[in-house]
């Protein structure tokens, strides 16, 4: 529910309304997201996994703390731990492994975010994802080798050259010198040798999944810097020297590297990370929504319940692209346990034959400006109401 409620705020809620509505009900909390903002605080939540830190540089290279997950064993029922741990304190603590193994949850958002450039100091050719990169050194500090990086929201369009600076790989120019720390997409062009022998060695045990919903290639009139450099500050002028940019480095992967990362769906999703981290660090890239529902064992989850209660802020024609409660719907469907939808708007388009019931919050005399003051309590109403009803049918 953006601008609101986080997933777990909604998951407590919606808990809330069921449990007033049926006092014996037994209730699995499993927040959602697809990777985009509110990725780690729901992962985290629906995981009982734990928050951690580390100083990292913004995209203009200004140090701040940034946080990431690091995820336990799906548990249900519970809640975000206290912020504050370092990636050393989790290291030497110790978490119940997922999968066998470790797994941290990041945000690109949180270390090269746009919201972190101020309007007026918005440039591709100057902000990195150098900062991502450290998230990524320092999920592995803390033990993690399996890696879900979400990528929305972010203010680069330089590769992932910057992320793979902080990952130790190198770039020298033509005089063989090591391009500026903290490259942006103005240095791309500068690029003419790659040195992948100073990389950090654990990248070889690490498994970087990047929850990507997009599909454009890196470069060209669906390519990273025609379509999202733009929205992050670019001009026309700009727009053609980052696609020249991108297009360079595409060339040197292919040339130096032997991987061709130029017509790989997604590839130029967050500014051309996702292409970074193909050729840097053999990421891979999935969608947001099922990477996401597979980490917190959701369909396991989902075996044997009476009901499936799901929802977002605006449920309209869109929903049917890969957005959360689709996917719910669906993984319910296959389980054969009916969903219900609690929405804070129902569009006239809205997929209502996807789930059993669909309730608004903006209904029944609630305005949009009533629902935003008190959502969590207009969620537990609805889902209170709806919830007696299903019982009554039953």
């Amino acid at each position: 529910f953006k601008e609101s409620l986080a997933a777990p705020q909604v998951a407590e809620a919606i808990a809330r309304g069921v449990l007033v509505a049926c006092a014996d009900a037994q209730v699995d909390l499993c927040p959602m997201a697809d990777g985009g903002e509110g990725t780690v605080e729901a992962m985290v939540a629906a995981t009982g996994g734990r928050f951690l830190s580390a100083d990292v540089f913004d995209p203009l290279g200004r140090p701040i703390r940034a946080r990431f997950g690091l995820l336990s064993a799906p548990a249900g029922a519970l809640l975000p731990g206290e912020v504050g741990l370092t990636a050393a304190q989790a290291a030497a603590e110790g978490d119940a492994p997922v999968g066998g193994a470790k797994t941290a949850v990041i945000e690109m958002a949180a270390a090269s975010g746009l919201t972190l450039v101020p309007l007026e100091k918005r440039d591709p050719l100057r902000t990195t994802s150098y900062g991502t990169g450290q998230l990524i050194v320092a999920a592995m500090d803390a033990g993690a080798r399996q890696i879900i990086l979400g990528i929305g929201g972010s203010a680069t369009v330089d590769g992932g050259c910057g992320a793979a600076q902080a990952m130790g790989v190198e770039f020298l120019d033509s005089d063989g010198e090591e391009c500026i720390c903290g490259l942006g997409g103005g240095g791309l062009a500068s690029i003419a040798t790659i040195d992948c022998s100073t990389r950090d060695k654990r990248l070889d045990e690490t498994h970087i999944c990047v929850a990507c919903d997009v599909n454009n290639p890196l470069t060209g009139p669906e390519g990273a810097a025609a379509v999202f450099a733009p929205q992050k500050g670019a001009t026309d002028e700009t727009v053609v020297q980052l696609e020249a940019g991108l297009s360079h480095l595409a060339a040197m992967i292919r040339e130096q590297l032997g991987i061709d990362i130029e017509t790989i769906p997604g590839a130029g999703a967050a500014g051309g990370l996702g292409a970074g981290l193909i050729a840097f660090a053999s990421a891979t890239l999935e969608n947001g929504g099922k990477l996401i529902a597979d980490a917190v064992d959701l369909p396991h989850r989902l075996r044997g319940a009476d009901l499936c209660i799901t929802g977002e802020g605006k449920l309209d024609a869109q929903s049917l692209f890969g957005k959360v409660p689709i996917r719910v719907a669906n993984l319910a469907g296959q389980e054969g346990v009916s969903t219900i939808c609690i929405a804070g708007v129902v569009a006239d388009d809205a997929p209502r034959e996807r789930f059993r019931e669909v309730h608004a919050l903006v209904a029944g005399g609630v305005t949009p400006e009533a629902a935003m003051l008190d959502p969590a309590a207009i969620i537990q109403v609805r889902t209170e109401a709806a919830i007696r009803a299903f019982l009554k049918s039953v």
